[in-house]
């Protein structure tokens, strides 16, 4: 409470909006003891008027008790004056009432009292005034009265009258037998005069507290008041700088003859600056406003050659050194206690609307140019039927001009202007229900077709598009067309289909009829391999002999056979048979293929050392045919195969190119090269080469290049079968090219030994063991492996 009231009091001894205060010396003091005194002046006059009703209630009580007193006294003295004339003996008792009377007359006495003679028994004898009450002096004052029974001890004292009254009595006795002398009055009486005036003070005092009660109420009431205004202004500021914050505006106050301005809290937030005095400089303003939006010195002339108001854009710099546009809107107002002029308004923050209209006049320039570029004929009317936009497309359409075509100009001015293109015929095609929509065709004369679409928008006007749909209906006659040849093969396909269905029942036929011969042919195969396989073991064992008896007979180990011809018939015999041995071992090897029971294992292998086996193995001939063989090899290139398979590849591929190449200046060529995650084995001859017709037959086993009727060159034709095929058990693959009489290149391509392969090798190897533990064990004898044949 104590911080809202220094914060208004604050805001009161400034300015509140630019509104200057009154700042004397008196009203700082004043401002500054307003607080207490707010809670101390009503106290005061609340102690006041306790005080002056004490005093005012001890003055009247004193009052009282001196009226009283003296009544008492009063009384005291005229009893005992009357008691002591009736004493005097100057007459009997019947003479009491004519004395008492000659004594004291009736109008001596104050208002109210009672001179009372009574007898010895009680009985009131006289009275002044002239009595008219009760009989006795018990029955006027009561039975209990101490007065009756103290008399003259008693002194003056209050008693209580017949009617319950109070009063003031005294009783004095007179010579014996001669009665008493009472004296009563009323306390009413005695106090009237006292009562009166207590009801004047009452009167006075309360006319007078009900002033100070009423100027206490008005003080309390003002300070409240100017409280509520302090609190009420504060509260305005507040809100109307909140206001003005959430707009985005600040209030602007220009004191023209003073040449300062006000700022409102909301245009130091909006601009980002610290408000560190009430009022701004005209030139510290002036210096924040762009110099290409003028300044407010020509404003300010302006303003001083006309009352006019201000509507102004221009931009000033804020804290952050940015420029933020501002659109100033202000009206002069005059000032009442000074006479002078003030420019108030508010300024607000165009800079989003100004990006806006750049946004939309940008948008606005690309959609026209969007317009323009689609190939349809657009426009676009408003809901008065006044032309918006329309590119040249709809203007070519109907042999507009650009002057023609105008916007704001209605339809039928437009329209008159044009031309309609000749239309030949109409196809409705769409139309939405309350006809907010509709498309049509429709074909010109020239042979054009257009497709029209017309779609009311939200705000009621329509917009129309033209599209040149020519090349669409000339494809859609072709889709007739095309459907009408369809229709036609449809029927003959539903009649062919008849006979396929025919025919795909005899293709079933004879579909089991090829299973049924290739199973025979598969076992007619299983049957030959294995005879194949028999045949060789049974022809290995004479021939062993046979070899081994020639071997012996040409030696002569057990003496000289005589001619000399039977040593050569020897060797023939012995060379036959080593030609023999090597066909029989083609034959085992490729049966062991064709049956699948080759047994690789996998190793890595250096390329380099397996070729000079190979190479070795071929010398002789080589030498005897003075061939050359070269061999052009990567450093360190290694392959992932099974030794003796390689082996045997390689001696067939070579022995192949040695036997094929003519004696003389025969060349044989031997390169390997890496291929991403293989290796590639080059094997290169220029011998005589394979016919094109061959080529496609070479591989397979048995097929050699020459006919049974003219072959120069013997052998089985295997060797070739078995290197594809050990090539393709290793998952690479073997390919020829050759011409004839040029020479003959031959690419094998083998797998390289990658981390993957080698993981996959040595799993392989693991599981073979564990079958080989097996086979210790007693199962199933796993197959031998398989021995390389010769080429």
């Amino acid at each position: 409470m104590l911080e809202a009231d220094s914060a208004s009091l604050s805001a009161r001894a400034d300015t509140i909006l630019g509104i200057h205060r009154p700042q004397t010396a008196t009203h700082t003091r004043f401002v500054q003891a307003e607080t207490w005194l707010r809670f101390a002046l009503p106290a005061l006059l609340a102690t006041f008027l306790a005080c002056l009703a004490i005093v005012e209630s001890l003055h009247l009580n004193s009052q009282r008790q001196d009226t009283i007193r003296h009544a008492v006294a009063d009384i005291d003295a005229l009893t005992r004056l009357v008691a002591a004339a009736l004493n005097q003996p100057e007459g009997n008792d019947a003479d009491l009432s004519r004395r008492l009377a000659a004594l004291l007359p009736a109008h001596l006495l104050p208002e109210g009292r009672q001179l009372l003679i009574v007898g010895d028994d009680d009985a009131i004898v006289a009275g002044i005034p002239p009595w008219t009450g009760g009989p006795t002096l018990t029955a006027h004052l009561g039975e209990m009265q101490a007065l009756t029974t103290l008399r003259e001890r008693a002194g003056v004292m209050n008693v209580a009258l017949a009617d319950g009254s109070p009063a003031l009595g005294a009783l004095r006795g007179l010579r014996t037998g001669r009665g008493q002398v009472a004296v009563l009055q009323p306390l009413a009486v005695v106090t009237a005069a006292w009562s009166a005036q207590v009801r004047n003070h009452a009167i006075l005092l309360g006319a007078a507290a009900l002033v100070i009660i009423g100027t206490g109420i008005a003080y309390v009431l003002q300070t409240r008041r100017a409280y509520a205004v302090d609190r009420v202004c504060e509260q305005i500021k507040q809100r109307l700088d909140t206001a003005l914050g959430r707009g985005r505006c600040g209030l602007w106050d220009w004191d023209i003859p003073r040449g300062r301005i006000y700022w409102s809290d909301s245009m130091y937030t909006l601009l980002g600056y610290r408000r560190e005095r009430e009022f701004l400089s005209f030139g510290d303003v002036n210096a924040l406003v762009h110099p290409e939006d003028g300044d407010l010195y020509s404003l300010a002339r302006h303003l001083a050659a006309s009352q006019s108001t201000v509507d102004h854009e221009f931009r000033i710099r804020s804290a952050s050194g940015i420029w933020t546009w501002m659109r100033m809107r202000a009206e002069i107002v005059p000032d009442t206690v000074t006479g002078g002029r003030h420019l108030v308004g508010i300024a607000l923050d165009v800079t989003e609307q100004r990006n806006l209209a750049e946004l939309n006049a940008t948008a606005d320039m690309r959609l026209r140019d969007a317009v323009e570029a689609i190939s349809e004929a657009f426009v676009l009317w408003d809901t008065g039927n006044r032309l918006v936009l329309c590119n040249s497309k709809f203007r070519h359409l109907h042999a507009l001009s650009q002057d023609d075509a105008v916007p704001g100009r209605r339809y039928g001015e437009i329209m008159g202007r044009g031309v309609l293109p000749p239309i030949r015929r109409e196809m409705r095609e769409l139309e939405h229900a309350g006809a907010t929509a509709r498309t049509f065709e429709a074909e010109l004369t020239d042979g054009r077709w257009l497709q029209i679409s017309e779609r009311r928008t939200k705000d009621g006007g329509y917009v129309s598009v033209g599209t040149d749909i020519t090349s669409l209906k000339r494809h859609q006659e072709q889709l007739v067309a095309s459907e009408r040849e369809l229709l036609a093969t449809v029927k003959d396909l539903k009649r062919s289909r008849r006979t396929l269905e025919l025919q795909t029942q005899q293709l079933a036929d004879l579909a089991e009829r090829y299973l049924d011969q290739k199973a025979q042919a598969e076992s007619a195969n299983q049957a030959k391999s294995e005879f194949l396989a028999n045949m060789s073991h049974e022809l290995r064992t004479p021939l062993n002999a046979i070899m081994g008896f020639a071997e012996l007979m040409e030696s002569g180990v057990y003496g000289i056979l005589g001619s000399p011809r039977y040593t050569d018939y020897c060797r023939d015999i012995r060379s036959s048979g080593d030609y023999l041995l090597s066909v029989i071992d083609d034959i085992l090897n490729m049966s062991r293929i064709e049956s699948h029971r080759v047994r690789l294992v996998r190793r890595e292998i250096a390329l380099p050392g397996a070729i000079e086996a190979a190479l070795k193995l071929v010398a002789e001939p080589v030498r005897a045919k003075s061939l050359t063989v070269d061999v052009d090899l990567v450093e360190g290139l290694t392959v992932l195969a099974d030794e003796r398979a390689l082996h045997q590849i390689l001696l067939n591929l070579v022995q192949n190119a040695v036997k094929f190449t003519p004696e003389g200046d025969g060349r044989i060529i031997v390169k390997a090269r890496p291929a991403g995650d293989a290796v590639n084995i080059f094997i290169e001859d220029t011998g005589i080469g394979i016919p094109k017709a061959a080529l496609r037959r070479l591989g397979a086993p048995f097929q050699q290049v020459e006919t049974n009727l003219t072959r120069t060159y013997k052998g089985s034709g295997l060797g070739l079968a078995i290197a594809r095929s050990m090539a393709e058990l290793h998952g690479g693959s073997l390919r020829l090219r050759s011409q004839e009489g040029l020479g003959t290149i031959v690419l094998v391509r083998l797998p390289a030994p990658t981390p993957e392969r080698l993981r996959d090798v040595a799993f392989e190897s693991s599981q073979e063991t564990v079958a080989s533990l097996r086979d210790a064990a007693g199962a199933t004898p796993s197959l031998g492996r398989m021995e390389p044949a010769a080429g």
